[in-house]
């Protein structure tokens, strides 16, 4: 029996109350006020979460304890007057909170867009397979990138008021690593985050069957090695559609970076899209998760069914 497709949730409309959360690391209190303001600029009602600004006591790379960045989290998505979720920044820590979260209580919400990436990850396979709800991968709204890059901006901004504006995606770079066409339904995010879920309780999917999405920072090629061959060794690549890979800002030279590609995802057999304008980079596209959609590896576009919110 095929699963079940993951829920999309409703797009956004002008008067929104939107959230800013932070499960990871620390937000640095100028990009969130100016985060906070270019959701004011889409006519929006963002607020904070009350531990957005926090720091934790001790561990100064996390943003308030595991406890009270869940409860951020979690009340957040819970509220009804919250019409969206977006984390503030990666960095390190939605591991460590994830497990606390009342799943029970999060599908037994409406379901709402959750925007975020990097470390980000681990909540997008987390609201997938224990909530069956489709994600936003896109730019952390406190994040350097969003804050300095229209296009960036716009993109997600299109993304959550008018997804069939948004149905095809592509970028300038984008080009086949390995040509051909494959459908399925998107996963994946950061490869770093994706390796180190294997084995875990409530862990992400398999790729059996779907269009994984690939990308890191500051991850040298051997560690890039090291991470394809834990989720080849794993399984977690058994299967797969098709591939479409973001950006490898700070790993290396790119020559260096797609040797390893070409090596660990050539012999898969399937479909694999490069520089693809999503992750680390100078430009950062939204990609939704949980939905359907055709990979053209050869003309560099990523085609979806249906549009990522209804």
């Amino acid at each position: 029996m095929t699963p079940a497709l993951p829920v999309r949730p409703p797009r956004l409309r002008p008067g929104d109350r939107v959230a800013v959360v932070a499960p990871s690391g620390p937000l640095a209190p100028e990009r969130l006020d100016g985060g906070l303001d270019v959701l004011r600029g889409w006519d929006l009602d963002p607020i904070a979460a009350p531990h957005a600004r926090d720091t934790h006591p001790t561990l100064r790379y996390l943003a308030a304890t595991d406890e009270q960045r869940a409860r951020d989290l979690q009340e957040a998505w819970c509220d009804p007057s919250v019409k969206a979720v977006f984390a503030g920044r990666g960095g390190y820590g939605a591991q460590r909170m994830v497990d606390l979260l009342d799943w029970d209580a999060i599908r037994a919400a409406v379901p709402k867009p959750l925007v975020g990436f990097s470390d980000v990850t681990v909540l997008h396979e987390a609201f997938a397979v224990r909530a069956g709800v489709s994600t936003l991968h896109g730019p952390a709204v406190a994040g350097e990138v969003f804050l300095k890059d229209e296009a960036t901006r716009e993109h997600l901004r299109r993304t959550l008021f008018a997804p069939e504006s948004v149905r095809t995606l592509t970028a300038p770079s984008a080009r086949p690593l390995v040509p051909g066409r494959a459908r399925g339904v998107t996963l994946g995010g950061c490869l770093t985050m994706l390796a180190t879920e294997v084995g875990t309780a409530g862990a992400g999917r398999d790729a059996a069957g779907g269009l994984l999405l690939l990308e890191d920072v500051g991850e040298p090629p051997y560690r890039l090695d090291r991470a394809l061959t834990q989720l080849l060794r794993a399984g977690r690549l058994d299967g797969v559609a098709g591939i479409v890979l973001g950006s490898w800002a700070r790993c290396g030279p790119y020559d260096q970076v797609r040797a390893v590609l070409v090596d660990r995802l050539a012999g898969l057999g399937v479909p694999v899209a490069e520089e693809f304008g999503f992750g680390h980079g100078d430009t950062a596209l939204t990609v939704p998760l949980g939905v359907p959609a055709e990979l053209d590896a050869t003309a560099g576009t990523l085609t979806f069914e249906v549009p990522a919110t209804v």
